[in-house]
């Protein structure tokens, strides 16, 4: 057996306000839930962006989900998949939200990537479907 898809990913952000300005407000997101401080989740295409505080995720869990402490500490990484197009439409509307670009290069295999950061330091990045499929089903784990 073998997982079928990644079904949730999850960031850290201290600041949910901040957090939530970002990837609802310059990123587009739709948000699907928000837990007072605790967390903010999105979703995006097949799957749902968990963005926690991390303070209250180390707190065990409360109320009628028996869901164990967990968490992380520094910044993360997620990688968002977009066409060559879209990643200079991203680029554009990055810059436009004053949000650094921190690279913008194609790899070995011409696969384009651009970098950047949320307000909570998080690593995250555009690149082509092709950085690491050829003509494989993205839902193939």
């Amino acid at each position: 057996m073998k997982p079928g898809a990644i079904l949730e990913a999850a960031l850290y952000a201290d600041d949910l306000d901040a957090a939530e300005a970002f990837y609802g407000g310059v990123l587009g997101l739709e948000r699907i839930l928000r837990a007072g401080n605790r967390h903010v989740f999105y979703r995006c295409g097949g799957v749902i962006l968990l963005i926690f505080n991390p303070d209250k995720t180390e707190e065990p869990g409360s109320g009628p989900l028996p869901v164990p402490a967990h968490g992380a500490r520094g910044p993360g990484h997620l990688c968002f998949s977009a066409t060559a197009t879209e990643i200079d439409a991203w680029r554009a509307a990055l810059e436009a939200a004053n949000v650094a670009i921190e690279a913008d290069f194609r790899w070995p295999n011409r696969a384009r990537s651009i970098y950047f950061r949320d307000p909570a330091g998080n690593s995250l990045e555009f690149a082509e479907r092709a950085l690491w499929f050829e003509d494989a089903d993205p839902q193939d784990c």
